[in-house]
């Protein structure tokens, strides 16, 4: 029998995701209102948005989730150049937070379903 898919990691990739399109988005908002140098915001920008598209590839690995956690502080942070992020990234580091706890007490509750189907067979 193969191992489960882990459900953190999936709902932890869903958010990712979906925060990498926020961030972009946040990128061309900032690149309008001309909060910086258009070479640093768009460079910041992009960054952000393409690690947080890669980051679900490393997320079974150590140090995966680490990244997933500096890359919503990162989000966090951004609202000091623009007001609206503190709110949306609240949000969306809310999400984060509950897709480690949802998807860690998923994942618990399944490998203590399989152990006691397998103690029972």
């Amino acid at each position: 029998m193969s191992k489960p898919k882990s459900t953190r990691r999936a709902l932890s990739a869903i958010v990712l995701s979906f925060e990498s399109i926020v961030v972009f988005f946040a990128t061309l908002t900032a690149f309008g209102l001309r909060v910086g140098p258009v070479e640093w915001v768009w460079g910041i920008g992009l960054t952000v948005s393409i690690l947080m598209i890669l980051t679900p590839a490393i997320l079974g690995r150590p140090g995966g989730y680490a990244l997933g956690w500096v890359l919503q502080a990162a989000l966090l942070v951004s609202g000091f150049w623009l007001w609206g992020m503190f709110v949306i990234g609240s949000i969306l580091v809310g999400m984060w937070i509950w897709a480690q706890i949802a998807g860690g007490t998923v994942d618990r509750a399944r490998e203590n379903y399989l152990k006691l189907k397998e103690s029972n067979d």
